[in-house]
């Protein structure tokens, strides 16, 4: 799984060595990501996640040399988020156990597990948290060929290591034993320090966790969910599709997340959720949603985006501009 995910991976590099170049030119910089891991594994494990999840997970279940990891959203029953989660395949064959593993926000594990333990009813699905589990975004630097090459030799290092499924320009996530020595698994990378890995998250407009993706207040389509590969329209019923498909089959959004420059870098700590972003008039544009020193992400109407924009902060307007990401789809029609 691992060597087979990797050379995916490799095959098409080229967004992504443009976009990161000029943070190292080591192999790889690795981010440990405060995010937690749940264990969902059980006969009924794949049907029990189908109907919770936005996107297809028939294939990650099923699949066979498929792709080793899935995103998606759990919506309410309203259409809204409530969690962002990144899953990953640990059994090798359809013949096996469904052996999954979900990434999500480490400050709602709780919530997760009391959300998922809710429609479990009598399923045979265990739900348990990897507390002997670490989380590594790996952004590859200009060599980003070294790694593809290394993975067969140090295969057994890694539990999971396979490409980010939202987007190339998010490099890989890696899945090891707390304690696994990353210098070993990837040959030549190094750590890197967690904000930089959030101002490249910022910087491509993704968003990642509950400051991003509110609970019960951010919409999927909004979000750039399909943008992302995190969500299918030939499913069947899940908790929350009425409204999403509805949205979808309409054609009609009018906000979007993007991520946004701020002309002077951002107070830490003090800026209130939801804040809102104003035209040179002052109408209403948005609403930031997060960020740090120069650059964030906030959800803003489509018809403003390339009018002058500010933030308002306690009395004082920081000016601000949008932009499109490289990696959305050309032309973007949903």
């Amino acid at each position: 799984m691992l060597v087979r995910a990797a050379a995916a991976a490799a095959s098409s590099p080229g967004l992504l060595r443009r976009l990161w170049r000029g943070r190292g030119s080591g192999a790889a910089a690795c981010f440990p990501l405060g995010r937690a891991l749940l264990d969902v594994r059980g006969a009924e494990a794949g049907v029990f996640l189908q109907g919770l999840l936005t996107n297809d997970v028939t294939p990650l279940v099923e699949g066979d040399g498929a792709a080793a990891a899935l995103y998606a959203h759990a919506l309410n029953v309203q259409g809204r988020c409530l969690y962002d989660l990144i899953l990953y395949r640990l059994h090798k064959s359809p013949e096996e156990e469904p052996h999954i593993l979900l990434e999500c926000d480490s400050g709602v594990l709780d919530a997760i597990q009391k959300h998922l333990k809710l429609y479990k009813i009598r399923r045979k699905v265990n739900i348990t948290p990897c507390l002997d589990l670490s989380l590594w975004a790996v952004v590859p630097g200009e060599r980003a060929g070294d790694i593809a090459s290394s993975l067969a030799k140090c295969a057994d290092q890694a539990l999971i290591l396979t490409p980010d499924p939202r987007t190339e320009v998010m490099g890989w996530r890696l899945i090891a034993k707390k304690g696994a020595n990353l210098s070993e698994i990837i040959p030549g990378s190094h750590f890197g320090n967690i904000e930089d890995y959030h101002r490249h998250r910022y910087k491509q407009g993704i968003p990642e966790g509950v400051k991003d993706l509110p609970p019960g207040v951010a919409l999927p389509l909004e979000s750039n969910l399909a943008y992302m590969n995190g969500i299918s329209f030939t499913k069947g019923c899940y908790i929350g599709q009425e409204l999403t498909a509805r949205t979808y089959h309409m054609g009609v959004i009018r906000k979007r997340l993007l991520p946004v420059h701020f002309s002077t870098p951002l107070p830490k700590d003090s800026i209130p959720e939801g804040a809102e972003i104003l035209t040179e008039s002052g109408k209403s544009a948005g609403k930031f949603r997060a960020g740090g020193g120069e650059l964030g992400i906030a959800l803003l109407r489509l018809a403003n985006i390339n009018e002058p924009l500010c933030l308002n902060i306690a009395g004082d307007k920081v000016k601000l501009t949008a932009s499109i990401p490289e990696w959305w789809p050309k032309p973007a029609s949903k």
